[in-house]
């Protein structure tokens, strides 16, 4: 007879139905183990706990010892899994081959075991990468390269070995697209400098990221990694031809897309021997910040100044990079206490800039200090933002959906932005308010066209709701 607490398999192992083991839970919590989500044991073949028997681990490990040493790189089901994951984090959009991250979702455990299966044999080749145009707020264009999901996966699983040996190698005062450091960082150091030195070297590399020397980039590559797979699939990268808005493609002998994952890592190794080092070696009394290419240095005389800014043209062009003739500037820092007649007297650095303005001490006495705020370019790059979201046309919505739909940019770039000279956005988003008077006036039409009416109805709703939209307590709390 057989034994009732003895459950049914069939010949895959499962439990059948109306066996006794399956109402039992195999649940890692109860047991005080870690738990794994849903979504990860499906898609990379690792076993799931809870409602699922896990498998013997042992066993699995195994298989995925022999998977792996099958293939001519070491790379694991989870180092993809952990790539994507963070791909996903950050979103972005389509590259050549127009899948979303939605639709790569849709056959997410295909797509990574295929991703995998061709990293790991070494036979994963990159696609084109897509190349946009994004305008700039002075003016002219930004490329930008677009990679396939796929591709920006393959990437990351790239930039998670290399960037663990590169980090602890880099300069200080290098704050670009690194873990722990912040654009906000890097202002704020400028901001103490420009206090203590007087004259200030404003850098513009031009077209840096399209000017990248192959060979030069790869040579301090391996200076820091012998790892095959890594250097394998970086030289791919680089190589990868650009496709145009024409459709057709165009091949790459230099640079590396700007919008990459691991175009920023590479972009800042190459600068890392190019100017951080040789900087700290030739003029250890000048101090820098460096944004992946912007670059802010500090200097005590004009004459020091003139005299770097001649240094590094001849220093770039070693490398086939070059200044930019007009964007390059040395700059005073004027205020109260440093009045010298000069021509130039501010810069931009990371979307603020920095030139006198007035201050107020703890006492309460006004003085004129060189700050940084937001700049002209960042204000009306905000402005065309809005502008082009046409608010006022959208008078089918609610106000308050309406709020809650374009809350999270604001936010962004109260966060952002207000950071230094917060008062400075006032006149930002005071040119915001014209949007909800002109919804009101289409949306209800007894105030068509009575401009003063519909704007004494938005301050009504304001002081009804002063945290509808987020700029308005911008004000309510007075600039701070």
């Amino acid at each position: 007879m057989r034994n009732a607490g003895t459950c049914r398999r069939d010949a895959k192992g499962e439990a059948q139905a109306g066996s006794p083991c399956k109402s039992l839970s195999t649940d890692a919590r109860h047991r005080g183990g870690v738990v794994r989500s849903r979504e990860e044991g499906p898609v990379m073949g690792l076993d799931r706990r809870g409602d699922v028997a896990r498998q013997d681990e042992a066993d699995n490990r195994q298989r995925e010892d022999l998977s792996r040493h099958a293939k001519p790189f070491d790379i694991s089901k989870r180092e993809v899994w952990e790539a994507y994951k963070k791909v996903k984090a950050n979103r972005g959009a389509a590259g050549v081959d127009r899948q979303t991250i939605e639709e790569f979702d849709s056959r997410l455990a295909d797509n990574l075991y295929k991703l995998w299966n061709r990293l790991a044999s070494g036979s994963y080749q990159p696609p084109p990468v897509r190349r946009v145009e994004i305008p700039k707020a002075g003016g002219g264009v930004r490329p930008l390269g677009r990679p396939t999901v796929a591709d920006r996966v393959a990437q990351m699983v790239v930039k998670q070995r290399l960037e663990p040996q590169l980090e602890p190698r880099f300069h200080p005062d290098s704050y670009g697209y690194r873990p722990g450091r912040s654009a906000h960082q890097a202002v704020a150091m400028a901001r103490v400098r420009c206090w203590q030195y007087d004259w200030v070297l404003d850098l513009d590399i031009k077209g840096f990221f399209d000017s990248i020397d192959h060979a030069l980039l790869m040579k301090a590559i391996r200076h820091h990694t012998k790892c095959r797979v890594t250097l394998l699939y970086i030289e791919r990268w680089l190589r990868a031809p650009v496709s145009l808005a024409d459709g057709t493609t165009q091949p790459r002998d230099a640079g590396t897309p700007q919008g990459g994952v691991i175009s920023p890592l590479l972009a800042n190794l190459f600068l890392h021997y190019v100017f951080d080092e040789w900087m700290r070696r030739t003029y250890p009394g000048v101090p820098f910040e460096r944004y992946a290419d912007d670059v802010v240095c500090h200097c005590r005389t004009m004459a020091e100044a003139e005299a770097l800014k001649a240094a590094l043209e001849q220093r770039m062009a070693q490398f086939s990079l070059a200044l930019h003739p007009q964007k390059t500037k040395v700059v005073y820092c004027r205020d109260d206490n440093r009045r010298e007649r000069f021509s130039v007297h501010q810069f931009d650095f990371l979307g603020f800039c920095f030139r006198p303005r007035f201050a107020r001490s703890r006492t309460g006495t006004v003085f004129v200090s060189f700050l940084p705020a937001i700049s002209r370019k960042a204000a009306k790059a905000i402005r065309q933002t809005v502008r082009r979201w046409r608010l006022h046309c959208r008078h089918t919505v609610e106000l308050p959906d309406l709020a809650q739909e374009i809350n999270p940019v604001l936010k962004g770039w109260l966060q952002y932005y207000g950071r230094f000279y917060r008062s400075a956005l006032y006149a930002v988003f005071d040119s915001l308010d014209q949007y909800p008077v002109r919804w009101v006036r289409r949306k209800y039409k007894r105030l068509k066209d009575k401009v003063t009416r519909a704007r004494e109805l938005v301050v009504k709703i304001r002081h009804q709701r002063p945290g509808l939209f987020a700029h308005w307590i911008l004000a309510q709390n007075g600039g701070q």
